[in-house]
């Protein structure tokens, strides 16, 4: 943190949140898998520590825009 010049105390807590939101999530892996990595026994409980992020889903609707223009076709 230092070397970043982060003056905050950063906790487990907020280790395990941004995983699940910045890394996980962001990045295609399912609320499901985030669930088990985090040793959560639903999605549930996972769903407190992973917001849904804009970009992930404006990357869904893409996905979806393009399936139907392709099917469309």
């Amino acid at each position: 943190m230092e070397k970043a010049g982060i003056h905050k105390n950063i906790t487990f807590h907020v280790a395990r949140h941004t995983a699940a939101t910045i890394v996980f999530l962001a990045n295609n892996v399912s609320m499901e898998n985030v669930a088990k990595i985090l040793g959560h026994s639903s999605t549930k409980m996972t769903q407190h520590y992973a917001k849904v992020l804009d970009s992930s889903i404006m990357r869904d609707m893409s996905t979806v825009e393009k399936c139907f223009a392709h099917s469309e076709q």
